[in-house]
């Protein structure tokens, strides 16, 4: 999977029926969903697959038990629905978990145990399994390294977790073995209007400087954060239609939370809810909900948001974490729909707007209803352009590289095709599993082109642990040098880049 190759192919191509503007999650869905049912599909991202707000997830594959509590019945039965889905189409990525909810109040109990309880109704005959109370003693067993003073037993249920970024991978991938192309590095510059009518696009290639004019029957908005930005470029005077809100994780050891059940903390100061949840071997805390006026391509979380993360795990672990123990920290931006000052309150459901030029934007959404969302997006656009009627295909779409039973290898089928590669085995830092092979697969078949790519998002090492993916940094730099044919001065600068960056998530 040549950059040139696919880049030859896009000069080859005189008009897309779908053009799809963004790489995160719901541009990645329109493009696997359109590209499923035949329509030539072509997706852009300006920098990489799932660079923003898509890789920065609380990795949770849920109906989302807050939103229950906020009324929101449709966005929790729609949610749940698609979490069966995708833990059938992509069961390397996407797999069951349990949750624990520590309680120290007997009020609680009853409080919770009916939100569970509607929680189960809803999922029907998807539910992963029934919740249930636990005993004091039942809940010191699924949680060792839970506040144990005061506790008065817990509440037991189930969800999903997944790998968000590899997930976008895998979609890329996807689109490309149904005949689609997506390309990172190609940002739209403009778009190509006759008369009123949107045509297509501009986009340069952001290694080479080639610039492209691409003719699409209809273009796709799924820029995420971004796509008020796309939505100006049709027409100056559109509103913002977007509010969006900064939400922060950090990743402590797992020493802090042993065990494989994930700890729930039912309602934070700030009226959220809090998790900690065991990933890729660590601890996953978070989020916050903050208002971002701006738009930064790698928000930085704030002391405030770190510290209220802290001191409300220090309220349920035994032993309290402090900063010093934090292995990495990141931000990622929502793009709430509409409204303004507590961002906690606006939707997380998706709006479609189709503008007079035929331009088709999507505001919102999230990574449980991404499938879905493509779905309903590809329905509109293709009857925008006048394609031919064509069912979706993604429900029971088998996702790339999924094996026939669960795994919890983000390879799936192709770990065959990774390990034939030179350095198979061959860890390249002890805290780490990513191995020589590992970075050049990810160089010739996942289209990673920097350190970044490889570090953050085809291996999870910098959200991971910060350290040691700065310590791995030159290693990853010169195999990708080899790869990719860098000379000494461009190895030395992508490595120096990296380091930059990585400095912010620790």
């Amino acid at each position: 999977m040549k950059r040139a190759d696919l880049l030859d192919r896009l000069r080859q191509t005189p008009r897309w029926d779908v053009l799809v503007i963004g790489g995160g999650a719901t541009g990645l869905g329109c493009a696997v969903d359109a590209a499923s049912r035949g329509y030539s599909t072509l997706l852009l991202e300006a920098h990489d697959f799932a660079k923003g707000t898509s890789s920065r997830s609380t990795k949770l594959v849920h109906g989302g038990v807050r939103y229950l509590a906020q009324g929101r019945i449709g966005l929790v039965h729609e949610a749940l629905a698609e979490r069966a889905i995708l833990l059938a189409n992509a069961p390397h990525l996407v797999h069951p978990q349990r949750f624990v909810v520590p309680l120290y109040r007997q009020w609680d109990r009853l409080q919770l145990g009916v939100g569970l309880a509607a929680y189960d109704w809803l999922a029907g005959t998807h539910s992963l399994g029934a919740s249930r109370p636990l005993s004091v003693d039942e809940t010191r067993r699924a949680l060792p390294g839970v506040r144990e003073d005061g506790l008065v037993g817990g509440i037991a249920y189930m969800d999903a977790r997944f790998d968000d970024a590899r997930l976008a991978i895998t979609l890329m991938r996807t689109v490309l073995d149904l005949g689609g192309l997506a390309l990172n590095r190609l940002p739209v510059t403009g778009l190509r209007h006759e008369g009123r009518h949107i045509v297509g696009v501009d986009a340069q290639d952001a290694e080479s400087g080639e610039a492209f004019a691409l003719s699409a029957r209809v273009v796709v908005n799924a820029a995420g954060v971004w796509a008020d930005a796309i939505r100006r470029l049709d027409d100056p005077t559109s509103t913002a239609q977007l509010n969006p809100s900064q939400g922060v994780h950090i990743v402590l050891d797992r020493d802090f939370l042993p065990g494989n059940a994930a700890l729930l903390v039912p309602r934070t100061d700030d009226g959220r809810v809090l998790f900690i949840i065991p990933w890729q071997g660590k601890l996953l805390l978070g989020t916050t909900d903050t208002p971002r006026p701006d738009i930064p391509l790698e928000p930085r979380p704030l002391d405030g948001e770190v510290d209220f993360i802290l001191s409300t795990a220090a309220r349920y672990l035994r032993r309290k974490p402090k900063r010093s123990d934090i292995r990495s920290q990141f931000a990622g931006l929502r793009p709430l729909i509409g409204g303004s000052g507590n961002t906690s309150s606006l939707s997380r459901e998706h709006v479609i707007q189709v503008a007079p030029s035929g331009l088709v934007s999507v505001a919102g959404g999230k990574w449980t209803t991404y499938r879905r969302m493509g779905e309903e997006i590809i329905d509109q656009a293709a009857a925008v352009a006048g394609l031919p009627a064509r069912p979706c295909r993604t429900r029971s779409l088998i996702l790339h590289g999924s094996p026939a039973s669960p795994s919890e290898d983000v390879f799936g089928t192709d770990r065959a095709a990774a390990d034939a590669l030179p350095g198979a085995g061959r860890r390249l830092h002890p805290a780490l599993s990513l191995s020589e092979a590992e970075v050049r697969f990810a160089a010739r078949e996942e289209q990673a082109r920097d350190v970044e790519d490889v570090l953050a998002r085809r291996h999870r090492a910098l959200f991971m642990d910060a350290t040691a993916a700065i310590e791995t940094a030159p290693a990853v730099a010169t195999i990708l040098a080899e790869e990719l044919g860098w000379d000494a001065k461009r190895t030395r600068e992508m490595t120096e880049a990296f380091h930059r960056l990585a400095e912010g998530f620790r």
